[in-house]
């Protein structure tokens, strides 16, 4: 069963709400396991179960990585067949930098690259801000107070997250890693998290 956006823009609405709050508590009990266990506990897994969440009842295809081609504004993804690879070395990275990259730029390479990579059919954007808001406060070692956190703040300020992912692609295509304004924009909406307790 799924609500189609175009028939009904009010129930799919309130469906991606509701998705919205049953994702945050996942993601509050995966923190809270990630805190325990360390980096280990970020992999595929988790991000399988943050995005069933974010889509359930929106898309049939939820949970799992996407097997077609797809196109998001200007920037078009990697072919799906490449999907699995770049999510493996995705997932390593984040590992291998755990304990050297603070958490800010963990959380905006953690952003921008499954942005970059959109392995999922729907909610690439809800998982993606979800695995960020994951990697900042399992490498933090707490849940981060603050009456509005940093994914919906992102959703309130687009305007500077798509510059900052797009400076970020851009650095890419040109053969390097380059997440600064994307880290500072996230350290700026920490702070503002962190301040409003």
């Amino acid at each position: 069963m799924i609500v189609i956006e175009q028939q009904d823009v009010a129930l799919y609405t309130l469906v991606q709400e509701k998705n919205l709050i049953r994702q945050y508590d996942l993601l509050t009990n995966c923190i809270e396991i990630g805190i325990k266990q360390g980096h280990i506990s970020f992999d595929k897994y988790v991000l399988w179960e943050l995005n069933h969440v974010a889509v359930a009842n929106l898309s049939q295809f939820g949970g799992r990585f996407r097997e077609e081609p797809i196109y998001v504004g200007n920037h078009k993804p990697p072919p799906f067949k490449e999907v699995p690879e770049l999510m493996d070395r995705f997932i390593s990275t984040i590992h291998e930098n755990w304990f050297t990259w603070p958490p800010t730029l963990l959380a905006a390479y953690g952003l921008w690259r499954l942005l970059w990579i959109h392995p999922f059919i729907e909610g690439n954007g809800r998982t993606a801000r979800a695995a960020c808001y994951y990697l900042l406060c399992a490498k933090a070692g707490t849940l981060l107070p603050g009456k509005k956190i940093v994914p919906e703040r992102i959703r309130e300020d687009r305007a500077t997250y798509y510059a900052a992912l797009q400076a970020a692609d851009k650095a890419w295509e040109e053969g390097n890693l380059d997440l600064s304004l994307l880290e500072s924009y996230l350290a700026k909406l920490l702070t503002d998290q962190l301040s409003d307790v």
